[in-house]
């Protein structure tokens, strides 16, 4: 297990080496395939995770089956903290989108672990911020930015956790596929495709399966505005 990557948690970050291998000893692993459910919309919530390897999507569904994406994360980030705070069922659906490894703790334990560590606490209600910031830019996004807008400034998101230099450009290796990625930006797989179609023929990008290349940064900064 890759202890940097452990560390990054904003469950780890305010601890020292001791501390941090004494909860992490108290963690149970778990493994899942691509396309595998960790847990269901609805389906009680009493488990905390960090994500080891690999990648996690939350997604939420309508009434007629339709699915929206909330979030894609990666290596070092924390999800189902809202247990923690909230008692309640899980508002999203967890779903592998590559090949992962969790370690997750139950939230009985974690408050009782808790218990007399302040800046842990803290650190947590930092990471629960960041998502609430998250989710109001999106919604934001939904109602002033078009959907080749979307497209790019999803693609700068996911780059900023998962790409990679390479020497053209930065490879983000989202593992999403067109419809995950229609669902992340709230369109149509068609009208996302479209928009990047565009950005392939001006050279801003390449596409690849279940990936791009970043090839003009700038060009996608200014067309996310």
């Amino acid at each position: 297990m890759d202890d940097d990557v452990v560390r990054q948690a904003p469950l780890f970050a305010a601890l020292d080496d001791e501390a941090a291998g004494a909860l992490r000893s108290t963690m149970a692993r778990v493994d899942l395939m691509r396309s595998e459910v960790l847990f269901h919309e609805g389906d009680p919530g009493d488990r905390l995770y960090v994500i080891v390897d690999g990648k996690v999507k939350l997604g939420r569904a309508s009434g007629d089956g339709r699915e929206n994406l909330l979030a894609v994360l990666g290596p070092g980030e924390m999800f189902g903290e809202l247990s923690l705070f909230d008692p309640g069922p899980r508002n999203a659906t967890a779903t592998a989108v590559a090949d992962t490894m969790l370690i997750g703790l139950g939230t009985d334990d974690l408050v009782t672990w808790l218990a007399g560590r302040p800046d842990v606490s803290r650190q947590l209600l930092r990471a629960l911020a960041r998502r609430l910031r998250r989710t109001n830019e999106a919604l934001a996004d939904l109602v002033f930015s078009d959907v080749p807008g979307r497209v790019a400034k999803a693609l700068l998101d996911l780059s900023e956790r998962f790409g990679r230099p390479t020497d053209d450009g930065l490879r983000v290796a989202h593992d999403l596929t067109q419809e995950e990625l229609a669902q992340l930006v709230g369109a149509s797989r068609e009208t996302v495709n479209k928009a990047l179609a565009d950005f392939a023929s001006r050279n801003w990008l390449r596409l690849e399966a279940r990936a791009v290349v970043l090839l003009d940064i700038e060009r996608m900064r200014k067309r996310a505005r």
